[in-house]
């Protein structure tokens, strides 16, 4: 039961935070695309770890400045929007699922397909 909570908490963190980021000041975060892939919140709700993954690989490291930067500042509005009795901290980690699916999408069209014609022989 608490799990469904925890999730649909999750949820409503990635929803809130993906709007708020679209009006951060920050050139950091501004300036490059930046997506919550997913969000994993402690069941005391103290912590929340938020995954992100950015569309410009070289900016990246920049714009997680920007986030930790920010963090303060989108805590309090999390915690206005969300009227929890305790708004989790802010927890930012790089996540590459993205960048790792794109390079194996890649290694695969890549492969040599051989077509051999075992049955056509036969008749």
């Amino acid at each position: 039961m608490a799990s469904n909570r925890i999730g649909r908490i999750n949820e409503e963190i990635q929803k809130e935070l993906s709007a708020l980021l679209r009006n951060l000041k920050d050139p950091r975060v501004q300036d490059t695309m930046i997506s919550i892939t997913h969000v994993e919140t402690t069941p005391d709700l103290r912590y929340a770890k938020i995954y992100v993954s950015f569309l410009q690989e070289e900016r990246a490291k920049e714009a997680l400045k920007g986030l930790k930067s920010a963090g303060g500042y989108l805590r309090r509005e999390l915690g206005q929007s969300l009227q929890l009795r305790y708004t989790p901290e802010l927890v930012w980690e790089r996540d590459d699922s993205i960048t790792y699916g794109a390079k194996m999408l890649k290694l695969i069209n890549s492969l040599e397909v051989n077509h051999d014609d075992d049955g056509a022989d036969e008749g």
